[in-house]
């Protein structure tokens, strides 16, 4: 459905006018190089998770995706077709294939609109003026996203309706045009823990019934592997590693994925202590990225290699990829 080859993005670094002219005339722009060389694909009827700290480029990953930014190196191919050349009716024809659900609910609903007005807004920016076919879509839409019965929900405004609510709108006014790649950014987080089962059961079912490839973009890896065909770790910019459920939570490989695997909370229950940890030091400058490993200072088994060589993305099994030194585990031994 959609493939990301080597993918790049940077963004320059703002400066007071006078010294960004000066920097400028000296060749010095600086760049904050938020996703390096990126590459993965995504199937029809599967989500994919994309998890890692905050700033890592998870966000930023997705935009590309979507055609929200431009790359500054690499590719994205939908369906086949390269999108940084469409143009026209092709660029149209892709914005209606290719939707995004916000993560808050509370900031991305209209406080006009109601709740049908919300829904039908992707229609009327499409031109479908048929009030009866987009009655059909709307009513669809709010089926699938168990908005039902219709007529407890089309009128009422988002200060009536609750968070979990919302987001169940949010998502209809992403699937009503029927898009083949929807990209959920954090679309539970701001969901209290008794309801996010439901929103992220109605995001596994439209998956595979609507045959999308979905995007879900979280912090909380128990939550990515519960609902995950593929999950894919970012650190400053770069995917360090990437497969299955099993590959990632049970036999993983980078020690950051394993970091990220320890500072799941475990509750204590019938003697099972508590497991929860953090990683160690801060994330690097991503205008002056490091030589070698990124993840090396923070790494507790980073040996003298890790400081002059990053290490490819590489296959260690049919559906496992890692980028360390040591593919078959961890970067020292």
């Amino acid at each position: 459905m959609i493939e990301a080859i080597r993918l790049e993005k940077k963004f320059p670094v703002k400066e007071n006018l006078a010294k960004a002219l000066l920097m400028r005339m000296r060749g010095e722009e600086r760049f904050v190089k938020a996703v390096s060389g990126v590459s993965f694909n995504m199937q029809a009827g599967q989500i994919m998770g994309l998890a890692g700290e905050s700033g890592c480029g998870k966000t930023t990953t997705a935009m590309l995706l979507l055609g929200m930014f431009s790359p500054s190196g690499g590719s994205v191919f939908f369906e086949g077709r390269d999108i940084s050349g469409l143009v026209g009716k092709d660029l149209v024809d892709f914005r209606r294939k290719a939707q995004l659900i916000f993560q808050d609910p509370y900031e991305s609903l209209n406080p006009r609109f109601n709740v049908f007005r919300t829904i039908d807004e992707s229609l009327r920016i499409n031109r479908i003026k048929s009030k009866k076919e987009k009655e059909r879509l709307v009513f669809k839409a709010m089926e699938r996203a168990r908005l039902t019965p219709f007529e407890a929900f089309t009128h009422k405004f988002p200060h009536e309706l609750s968070g979990g609510e919302r987001q169940r709108v949010g998502i209809a006014r992403a699937i009503v045009l029927e898009p083949h790649l929807l990209v959920a950014d954090e679309a539970t987080s701001m969901l209290d823990v008794s309801i996010r089962a439901g929103v992220l059961n109605i995001l596994r079912e439209l998956t595979e019934e609507m045959n999308m490839a979905t995007l879900y973009i979280s912090h909380d890896m128990s939550l990515l592997g519960s609902i995950c065909d593929r999950i894919a770790i970012m650190y400053a910019g770069k995917i360090v590693e990437m497969g299955n459920p099993e590959d990632i939570i049970n036999s993983n490989l980078h020690p950051y994925t394993k970091a990220l695997v320890a500072a799941v909370p475990v509750p204590e229950f019938h003697g099972r202590s508590s497991n929860l940890s953090t990683v160690p030091g801060e994330p690097p400058d991503l205008i002056n990225p490091p030589r070698g490993c990124a993840f090396r200072s923070r790494c507790l088994d980073a040996i003298n290699d890790c400081a002059h060589m990053d290490a490819p993305l590489q296959q260690v099994d049919s559906s496992h990829f890692v980028a360390c030194l040591d593919a078959g585990g961890p970067c020292a031994e």
